[in-house]
């Protein structure tokens, strides 16, 4: 193919936020202009992606789609390409995006032509992360994807938007400090930045121990995995609900992208050294988080503690090294996507009625609003991995994958299901059941069109890819097990010289 399908959707969404940039500002506050231009550019993007994903070869686990040009100097080459593991991240970003777009109708009053530049602007950032095969374009996009959620969190956040914006920012930024040292450290060593070429040439043993903690500091804070979690909650809390969407669905899965793509694949023999610290950080972030998000009494909170214990599933699978332990993180990196989006949206539902997020403030809405009850009971089930789910295939794979590496893990890892149906089943209960004594809520109303039609959307996709996640494991099976394979060589080869 010699259209360059890559750069188009990388860019398609940086030229719609400059084509709303150069509109004229309208009188009402409603820009429905802006709106109309960022939902077409979205949707022609994601369209374009399902053509690639259609257009995508499953049986090689060769990079495809390839775009090369140099670009500083010769040695810096703007290289992109995918294989069966980015093109999955691709098409959830592509998916999510105008999701948020939408649901900025309802939850964003003011500046929304700005906000909607912003959304867009991520969104080239963001896929170009997993597009990238170069280290320093992979590099500049994902610390450029800072910037406008940055502004998001700052300029459309709640009453402590300024401190959790400047959290956020300070936390992901000094985590990549030590990448972008590793990455200048790479060049020195391979004499190229090619992802593709670092792998043929494979890096030393002796270096890999200190590249694999400077790339660990980066991904461990974006994904991100206790300790380094405290910047989420925050940053989730005072984020609109556009921007607690996209960062749920797509900003944290970067870090368990950056795991496969570089930490398992450049460096394995360090990656074998250091798995039993990857185990103990995800079961700590499984169990101990969890712990915390049964003491939350804001919804908001409860989910964002929910999304560092699925996480902490992610990790674990990945350091399993079995197929279906990093196929079980794939899909639960994906499935979170999914059904976190959906959660935060259900708590803006809530929010833009009775601008409170706190648990207490709710109770007997089965009675006023059953639409809402009802669909908002798919994704409580789905988080806490109800057979049926997408939520219950990752984990499940997961522990597969945990259970014949570590046995300990594996149970370990399991009381995190326990947890999460407590917090969840608790927190739906104090919602939507019990009685109704806050007669504020009488007054409202039922899920509008918009928000009942992105809703239903996503619950259907949960539970078909719950039923049914064979498209999605066709997708990654090959790269997966190369990726598998290749590090069973190296670690093999290394056992075999020392």
């Amino acid at each position: 193919m010699n259209f360059p399908i890559l750069s188009s959707i990388t860019f398609i969404p940086l030229i719609g936020a400059l084509f709303i940039f150069l509109t004229k500002d309208e009188k009402n506050e409603q820009n429905k202009g802006a709106i109309y231009v960022s939902l077409f550019t979205s949707f022609v993007n994601f369209f374009l992606t399902l053509f690639l994903w259609y257009s995508f070869d499953k049986t090689t686990s060769d990079f495809q789609f390839i775009e090369e040009q140099s670009w500083i100097s010769g040695f810096i080459k703007f290289k992109f390409g995918i294989d069966g593991i980015s093109i999955l991240f691709i098409l959830l970003t592509t998916l999510v995006t105008p999701i948020a777009i939408i649901s900025c109708i309802n939850s964003v009053k003011q500046r929304l032509k700005e906000f909607l530049i912003a959304i867009l602007v991520l969104q080239t950032f963001m896929i170009g992360v997993f597009c990238s095969l170069d280290l320093v374009i992979f590099y500049i996009f994902f610390e450029a994807g800072l910037i406008p959620m940055f502004l998001i969190i700052g300029i459309w956040g709640g009453p402590n938007k300024v401190y959790s914006a400047f959290k956020f920012f300070l936390f992901t930024l000094l985590g990549s400090v030590l990448m972008l040292v590793a990455v200048i450290t790479i060049y020195w060593i391979t004499g190229t930045t090619d992802v593709n070429e670092i792998y043929q040439i494979k890096i030393p043993q002796e270096y890999q121990y200190l590249l694999w903690l400077a790339f660990f500091s980066s991904f461990a804070v974006k994904l991100p995995m206790w300790p380094v979690h405290t910047w989420l909650p925050d940053a989730h809390v005072e984020a609109p609900t556009p921007g607690s969407v996209i960062l749920a669905a797509i900003l944290l899965k970067m870090g368990g992208y950056g795991f496969l793509r570089f930490s398992v694949s450049m460096f394995p023999i360090a990656s074998e050294y250091f798995a039993p610290l990857i185990f103990t950080l995800s079961i700590i972030a499984i169990i101990y988080t969890s712990l915390v998000a049964l003491m939350q009494d804001d919804m908001k909170k409860l989910v964002a503690y929910s999304s560092v214990a699925h996480m902490g599933f992610v990790t674990l699978g990945i350091f399993t090294f079995e197929k279906q332990g990093i196929e079980g993180s794939m899909l639960q990196m994906i499935s979170h996507g999914l059904i976190s989006a959906a959660l935060f949206l259900s708590v803006g539902v809530l929010y833009d009625r009775i601008h409170s997020r706190l648990i207490n403030t709710y109770g007997g809405l089965a009675k006023i609003i059953p639409k809402y009850s009802f669909i908002l009971m798919i994704f409580v089930l789905a988080a806490l991995g109800l057979p049926g789910t997408s939520g219950f295939i990752g984990e499940f794979l997961v522990l597969v994958g945990a259970f014949k590496t570590n046995f300990l893990v594996a149970i370990l890892a399991s009381t995190g299901i326990v947890l999460s149906a407590a917090y969840m089943l608790w927190m739906y209960k104090r919602v939507i059941f019990g009685k109704l004594e806050n007669n504020e809520l009488k007054k409202i109303k039922d899920m509008n069109s918009n928000e009942f039609s992105i809703l239903l959307f996503l619950g259907v996709l949960i539970i078909v890819f719950g039923f049914y996640p064979e498209p999605l494991l066709e997708t990654m099976r090959v790269s997966v097990d190369n990726l598998i394979s290749n590090y069973n060589l190296e670690v093999k080869k290394n056992m075999a010289l020392n």
